[in-house]
């Protein structure tokens, strides 16, 4: 079995992640192959996993003409190759290149990483050409799938996520000397997007209710287009007196070894996350885990793993910090349920054989359909 991903490939993010997850440890029976219009991060990392990519050229939708020649090389590709199936991740994707699966005559995947409301102009383009199934990332996802394709049946597939490799007291000494924090300080870390939805503020208003706990230091690990709101962030901090207690980290390769050298992770949203790729990740670092209590967190955290808040308040935020901070041994106990927790959501083998599972069901089925 061959599947095609179909993907901008301009970004590196949770979907990034789980393509290079995917190619890291295809299975004997599904082959997995991509191909991209942006040859950035995410193609590199495939190229260096030894995976199959294909570029299509940079598409844009305003460059009419560069969608054309895009669109008339996965063309090519489909009629060199012989794929059971072809994934398009996201609206983006499923609107510029569905039809021409379509044509082609190959069973068609939406790979739906995000909930969708049903009336954003790219997603009205990408219903014009339904696929014939529709992968999930959550329940919560999954629920707004018929906003989008309402008589498309849909599966839910959480990502796998990978043991944390980087745990150890080597590893934890000498991340905290990196970032010129105390070996016995309780680490607060936040890596997410630079973006006000994941709750940097709340976060850090929280945290200046705490001040004066000596025993706290908070990481603050993240990309995107930062340099205003990260002086926002920094500025925030100075006037609330927690400043030389917040590490900015900017952009980082190896948040997981942040994470293995971390003692709680924070990300108090006030928007719903689709599933929450980071959440997975600090569980599988044995990190208890505070959050908001919305979107697709939920279905990974729970009471034996972390905290999960009504909503946006500060003070909640706080209390449930300085409980985790006071209390090592909870610390401990919360680390250890989430290890197993998302071991049981996201295991890989299970996972990547739950995936060629569903791929080879619709190879089948659209050969039987087609014969």
């Amino acid at each position: 079995m061959r599947l095609l991903h179909v993907h901008s490939g301009n970004l590196y993010g949770g979907v990034e992640t789980i393509l290079t997850t995917l190619a890291r440890f295809s299975a004997n029976r599904l082959e997995h192959h991509f191909a991209l219009c942006f040859d950035g991060r995410v193609a590199q990392e495939l190229r260096r996993l030894e995976a199959n990519v294909v570029q299509l050229g940079a598409a844009r939708t305003r460059h009419p003409l560069a969608l054309l020649r895009a669109r008339r090389r996965l063309r090519r590709v489909l009629d060199d190759d012989d794929f059971d199936a072809v994934a398009c991740h996201m609206p983006w994707a499923q609107a510029i290149f569905g039809p021409v699966v379509r044509r082609a005559g190959i069973a068609s995947i939406f790979w739906m990483h995000d909930t969708s409301s049903g009336g954003h102009w790219l997603e009205r383009w990408a219903r014009r050409t339904p696929p014939d199934l529709a992968i999930c990332n959550s329940v919560f996802t999954a629920a707004s799938l018929p906003r989008l394709y309402p008589n498309v049946p849909g599966e839910v597939w959480y990502p796998p996520v990978t043991p944390c490799a980087c745990s150890g007291g080597e590893n934890r000494r000498a991340v905290r000397a990196e970032l010129a924090t105390p070996a016995d300080a309780v680490v607060i870390l936040q890596a997410s997007r630079f973006e006000a939805w994941k709750g940097h503020r709340e976060h850090l208003a929280a945290l200046a209710s705490l001040r004066h706990d000596p025993r706290w230091f908070c990481w603050l690990a993240g990309g995107g287009d930062t340099a205003k709101y990260e002086a926002e962030l920094r500025d925030m901090a100075a006037q609330l007196g927690i400043v030389s207690r917040i590490r900015f980290c900017g952009f980082r390769r190896d948040v997981r070894r942040l994470m293995a050298a971390a003692d709680i992770y924070c990300q108090p949203n006030t928007a719903p996350e689709p599933f929450g790729l980071a959440f997975a990740e600090a569980l599988s670092a044995g990190l208890p885990v505070v959050t908001t209590a919305m979107g697709g967190v939920v279905e990974l955290v729970d009471s034996s793993c972390g905290v999960l808040l009504p909503g946006s308040d500060p003070a909640a935020l706080a209390s449930a910090l300085r409980r985790l901070i006071d209390d090592a041994a909870l610390r401990s106990v919360l680390g250890r349920n989430g290890r197993a927790r998302v071991l049981r959501l996201c295991n890989v083998d299970d996972q990547m054989a739950r995936i060629d599972g569903i791929v080879g069901r619709l190879g089948r089925d659209y050969r039987a359909a087609g014969s």
